[in-house]
């Protein structure tokens, strides 16, 4: 079994999200974990599987997000296939679901890709590593959400345990689909 998993990440968390899934499903199928920037040559008939994850900055997943799925939409409803968004938003357990995250159901309900599993994971606030601009947005955002405001922090607010048992369910649907 051979699976794909691409990302968009602006600030690193979504490339972790995706690498970790990776190193869960490494006992039962190889997988390639390549930017989405880097996947327009990408052939999906050499894939088992394709998982995508997609971080939002200021309420918008990458276009490069929307271009690789309108290409490849049929490939990716005749294979087994999954999405994941992540955000800020999802750091509350109410906004935590496809269907509960504004940003992913949007995104779903405008696309006819149909992944067979879906899931929507927080994101990480990193302050220091913002350029000036983002971090008083971002900050300015968070004061009106009730979020952590203080520039000097660094916070991952990703769910590990959710990850693990999203990476999980994926293996089980290549698993099915295969035999």
């Amino acid at each position: 079994m051979k699976a794909l998993i691409l990302y968009s990440s602006r600030d690193g968390q979504t490339h972790a999200i995706a690498s970790y899934i990776a190193s869960e499903l490494k006992e039962k199928c190889s997988c390639d974990v390549i930017d989405l920037v880097h996947a327009e040559h990408v052939d999906l008939k050499n894939y088992d599987q394709v998982m995508i994850g997609a971080s939002i900055r200021y309420g918008h997943f990458n276009p490069v997000l929307d271009k690789f799925v309108e290409k490849h939409e049929q490939t990716l409803n005749q294979m087994p296939s999954a999405f994941f968004g992540v955000n800020l938003t999802a750091r509350k357990a109410e906004k935590r679901t496809p269907q509960t995250n504004a940003y992913v159901r949007k995104f779903l309900l405008a696309t006819s890709w149909k992944p067979a599993l879906c899931a929507v994971f927080a994101g990480a606030l990193r302050y220091p590593r913002y350029r000036w601009f983002d971090k008083v947005m971002i900050q300015l955002i968070m004061r009106m959400t009730g979020g952590e405001t203080d520039t000097r922090k660094e916070v991952e607010y990703t769910d590990w345990e959710q990850v693990a048992k999203f990476a999980e369910d994926f293996g089980q649907i290549s698993y099915k689909k295969s035999h």
